[in-house]
């Protein structure tokens, strides 16, 4: 159904993963159209690629497309999606379009609860330095080569999305495994059944997995996979090993040892969860026959993902980075990597994303926040989500106030107050690191005196 002449619409095209999408099809020859609530820059960069992206939600945007698709986040009474039912047009999800897409291209996919951009767009460097022409599609734009969907004419290289099932229908012919930890329990219940799903996909997969044995999560789904995967960590046991391992503020180093051969990388992000993000994408694509110098030459030339330890300047001799870091995990290791970096005071500014999230794993922020010296929580980012019990981020805060056992740690109601409060810190911060999946970047335009 997904092919060159078919009229596609899409609800929610505004989407990190859904604009991909679009620019991918299109590329592929359909004519495609789409519609958000608002209008952003995504809808207007869609709109120079030839798509015509509309603001506000219309039955009439429906009448002659042969297929709807929409984001999970458009409600099912939205307008355009009634009026597609009515007319009988065929309609389908993202995870149905993904599978769609397997059954054109053989997929290679990177997976886990955080990393799967920056891993993706990894191996999204590394094929081109191999000289194929591979898609992708991936959570955000690849920075020194192209948007978040590109048809191509090799594999489709995929990052393969958990939140609301997306993966459930996908059977990967590759796929790298980075970690597993409790998220999007709203869709999944239980950290065991969201290990179940993970390992249904692992076990779906017709070719190499490559897992990153490190992770306990990512171990444990490898076992009740059922199935030989090829694991690498730091590890004696792992079959590819990575070994000196150094971390500078603006990249890394590791060596690849593997059965064979021995790979030298060099990176110019930081952080060990990077290195383990490119250890795996290495051991995949040396799984697919690509050759270790591109390998080499493809991760090299990796400049990191928007709003991955993402450098926004310097205010005032103090360091300023955004990181989309929503998950425990996520915030540890950005944290860790930024004292690894040679920052000695760190202010840590985490903007709690999705009240579901938040009532399920605020407990388990408290420890993501060791590395820093302050700690500024704000309130909810809610995407979207009701909060009918009016719960805050200060249920984090208070977390992360028990465990800190006196150390600064200050809730702010509003993101507005936040530049005033940073303002008292400054002296006593060596660099800021704004984290979360919502708007708290928004901050570093509102600081004294602006960036540098």
């Amino acid at each position: 159904m997904l092919r060159a002449g078919v009229r596609v619409h899409v609800v929610g095209i505004g989407g990190a993963g859904m604009s991909g999408l679009a620019r991918l099809l299109a590329e592929m020859g359909a004519a495609v159209s789409g519609s958000d609530a608002v209008d952003t820059a995504v809808l207007d960069g869609l709109r120079r690629a030839g798509i015509d992206a509309t603001v506000g939600h219309d039955p009439a945007k429906v009448v002659d497309a042969d297929v709807v698709l929409w984001s999970p986040a458009v409600a099912d009474d939205n307008v355009e999606l009634l009026a597609a039912k009515e007319r009988g047009t065929t309609l389908l999800s993202r995870a149905e379009a993904l599978a769609q897409l397997g059954e054109q291209r053989r997929i290679v996919g990177l997976t886990g609860t955080h990393g799967k951009t920056t891993a993706t767009s990894m191996m999204v460097q590394v094929m081109r330095a191999s000289g194929v022409d591979d898609g992708w599609l991936v959570g955000a734009d690849v920075l020194g080569v192209g948007a978040n969907g590109h048809w191509g004419s090799g594999d489709l290289i995929l990052e393969v999305d958990e939140s609301y099932g997306t993966f459930a229908l996908l059977r990967p012919f590759a796929l790298g495994l980075l970690n597993v930890e409790a998220d999007h329990l709203d869709h999944y219940g239980s950290l065991d059944v969201l290990e179940g799903a993970f390992g249904d996909l692992v076990a779906r997969t017709t070719g190499p997995v490559v897992v990153w044995s490190d992770d306990a999560g990512a171990r444990r789904v490898a076992e009740r996979a059922s199935r030989a995967v090829t694991a690498v960590g730091t590890a004696d046991g792992s079959e590819w090993r990575v070994c000196d391992v150094t971390v500078a503020r603006r990249g890394a180093t590791f060596s690849l040892r593997g059965p064979v051969e021995e790979l030298g990388i060099a990176l110019r992000v930081t952080g060990v969860h990077n290195v383990a993000n490119a250890a795996v994408v290495g051991v995949l694509a040396l799984s697919l026959g690509v050759a270790g110098n591109a390998i080499a030459s493809g991760l090299a030339a990796f400049q990191g993902a928007p709003r991955r330890f993402q450098y926004l300047g310097s205010w005032n001799g103090v360091d300023v980075y955004e990181d989309y870091a929503h998950l425990p995990g996520e915030i540890s290791a950005t944290l860790a990597a930024t004292r690894a970096a040679g920052y000695a005071r760190i202010t840590a500014v985490f903007q709690p994303h999705r009240v579901t999230r938040t009532l399920a794993l605020a407990g388990s922020f408290a420890p993501a926040f060791d590395a820093a010296g302050h700690v500024v929580v704000t309130d909810i980012y809610p995407a979207g989500e009701a909060n009918p019990a009016g719960a805050t981020g200060e249920l984090v805060a208070d977390a992360v106030r028990a465990r800190r056992h006196g150390e600064v740690t200050t809730y702010c109601a509003s993101l507005d107050q936040v530049p005033q409060l940073l303002e008292s810190l400054h002296d006593d911060s060596d660099v800021i690191v704004l984290l979360g999946a919502g708007d708290v970047a928004s901050v570093a335009l509102k600081l004294p005196g602006g960036l540098r």
